[in-house]
């Protein structure tokens, strides 16, 4: 693996090596950590990488790796930049031969998006999208519950993302993360949308198995001066005909990352929520509630193959990270040893998540901006 981002100061690219290597499938090999090449430098000392391989620049990267023997070049690139960084290293990363991770949302905008889908379809390279919450083991057994049918055809979804760091105007007080976060230029036509929301709308999308085609949005900006929306709450309709509710805040003092989802069918409902992330429960129209934990009884084989500890054991946010690395991993070396992947390997998000994201973003910011009640997605 190489990476693009993740020097001194930044939050997320910690977060996605640790990850990366938890399974020891992935070494970190290479990078261009800043844009500041003294800062890149920094960061390969503190990872003790080979300082030869330790990039001015990612366009440097890319071109050098790829003049290395095939034994010895990266493999693939984790991308932890900024929003407005994401397209060009993964286009031109593709363009040199190298697969793909990129942090989320997938681009600026849709049009990036749009022609990092038609890149990756050309070159046949694997493109993997870090909407780190389809990691979660009980998160895939909703998944598979609703798909083998349990619930019935599901008629209601409800998924809610409140965090409360941005209750107060940090971009002004010199938080870095708050600062890109919150600015057009850097994290695109939304904030706590494209932040927080996307993930709420692909975990809606995941868990259920069906696509949202129209939403309504009220969008906010609530604390003054902030440039992009912090608080958010979306009308969902789906391909069903079932409906939704989505919301995404970065106001709601005192919550953490307070993820929630639920959906319900006409013979019952399931509860998930990552403050217990080791629990699913089910609510049944016409018998007691049913608890289902990790790695314990009624798992789906899929589930314990993304499973790393017995049961009573809790697995977290790295875990789930680490989960989407490895089956990207797997699905990566078969590639190199001309074999097929399995199908439990191929479960992680890719360039399609990335552009619906995107879409996502774009419909609800404009139904958010009109007087229209629905837009289409």
């Amino acid at each position: 693996m190489g990476m693009v981002g993740g020097g001194p100061g930044a939050f997320i690219g910690a977060v996605h090596r640790i990850a990366a290597r938890m399974d020891g499938q992935i070494e970190l090999v290479c990078g261009a950590f800043s844009s500041h090449p003294e800062k890149s430098k920094q960061a390969g000392e503190e990872l003790f990488l080979d300082p030869g391989r330790v990039y001015n620049s990612y366009a440097e990267m890319f071109e050098k790796e790829s003049r290395l023997p095939k034994g010895e070049r990266m493999d693939f690139v984790s991308i932890v930049t900024p929003n407005h960084l994401h397209f060009d290293p993964a286009k031109m990363a593709l363009e040199h031969g190298f697969h793909v991770v990129s942090d989320k949302p997938m681009t600026f905008n849709l049009d990036e998006a749009e022609k990092l889908k038609a890149i990756v379809d050309k070159t046949g390279l694997l493109f993997c999208l870090t909407h780190t919450y389809t990691g979660y083991p009980m998160i895939k057994q909703a998944r598979h519950f609703i798909k083998d049918g349990k619930l019935g055809k599901i008629r209601k979804v409800y998924v809610e993302y409140p965090q409360g760091w941005l209750s107060t105007p940090l971009e002004t007080e010199g938080n870095k993360q708050a600062s890109w976060r919150t600015d057009p230029k850097k994290s695109g036509m939304a904030g706590s949308l494209g932040d927080i929301g996307t993930h709420a709308a692909n975990l809606a999308e995941y868990v259920s198995g069906l696509k949202i085609v129209k939403v309504c949005a009220d969008i906010n900006i609530v604390v003054p001066g902030r440039a992009l929306d912090d608080d958010d709450a979306v009308l969902l309709k789906f391909d069903n005909a079932a409906s939704g509710v989505l919301i995404a805040t970065q106001i709601a003092a005192g919550e953490e990352n307070c993820l929630k989802i639920r959906v319900y069918g006409e013979k019952g409902g399931i509860e998930w929520k990552q403050d217990d992330a080791n629990t699913l429960l089910v609510k049944w129209l016409d018998k007691p509630a049913e608890i289902i934990r990790t790695g314990g009884p009624g798992n789906y084989p899929e589930v314990l193959f993304n499973t790393r500890t017995p049961a009573g054991h809790p697995e977290g946010y790295l875990e789930a990270f680490a989960n989407l690395y490895r089956n990207f991993a797997l699905c990566l070396c078969a590639g190199l040893n001309h074999e097929a992947p399995k199908p439990e390997w191929l479960d992680f998000p890719g360039v399609e998540d990335g552009v619906r994201g995107m879409l996502f973003i774009e419909k609800v910011i404009e139904s958010g901006r009109s007087e229209r009640k629905w837009i289409e997605v």
